[in-house]
């Protein structure tokens, strides 16, 4: 497990790893820290399925910044700030927690155990989904989203204007953080239940599921009952 934890102040930085390498013993492999915008761009273009430690103000700079780009990648992030006027906002962007400064090792553990064992938010949910077009980062609104589709070690995301996004998040890390009418349906797709119009059965038995854009999505069995329950489905 890797930890990049972006923050100004040597002295949190320090208690930052400290606690954390206590919190989360052997998972960890290796820890970077960053102090400023640059530093922590170069450090995150080199990180995979990290989990970021992030302050929001990094010597006078907006670490919204960072946290915009992250949202975007296959990060998980937990804010680490005195800002807590932005929580939402953050929230909003898809952190899995928000850690208010100062901030106690209990309070800490429970951010980092919850990622570390489940990748889940604590109980928010984004209004948004950055994705990365052309190297800017876009946000998508969550009520805009159809479905969700597995590509590989991305998710390509289904939007009701036709378009399609590629996330840099897997359909597992995403299916954690997504609203409560986002519901998982077969191994490789995520579907919106809003939009979910009926469930079919094609020659074979393959089940599938019509959505009001006109695109089909397949079910696997697994899921079939709670599909129908959960979405009112005949």
């Amino acid at each position: 497990m890797r930890i990049v934890i972006i923050e100004d102040e040597t002295v949190v930085a320090r208690r930052l790893e400290r606690l954390t390498r206590r919190i989360l013993g052997p998972r960890v492999e290796r820890i970077d820290a960053a102090a400023n915008i640059p530093d922590a761009t170069r450090l995150l273009g080199r990180a995979q399925d990290a989990i970021v430690l992030l302050d929001l103000n990094l010597s006078g700079s907006d670490g919204f910044d960072i946290l915009r780009r992250a949202a975007a990648e296959p990060f998980q992030t937990i804010v680490v700030s005195a800002n807590t006027d932005r929580a939402i906002e953050a929230f909003e962007l898809g952190v899995v927690d928000f850690v208010p400064k100062p901030f106690t090792e209990e309070r800490l553990g429970r951010a980092l155990e919850r990622v570390a064992r489940h990748g889940g938010a604590d109980g928010r949910t984004p209004s948004f989904l950055a994705v990365t077009l052309a190297g800017r980062v876009d946000l998508v609104p969550v009520e805009s989203v159809i479905a969700i589709h597995g590509a590989d070690d991305y998710s390509e995301i289904e939007t009701s204007n036709g378009r399609r996004h590629l996330h840099k998040k897997t359909l597992t890390m995403l299916e954690h953080v997504l609203p409560d009418n986002f519901q998982r349906v077969h191994r490789s797709h995520i579907v919106n239940l809003l939009f979910a119009e009926h469930m079919g059965i094609e020659d074979g038995g393959r089940r599938v599921l019509h959505l009001s854009n006109g695109i089909m999505v397949p079910v696997s069995r697994t899921y079939a009952r709670e599909v129908m329950e959960r979405g009112n489905l005949s």
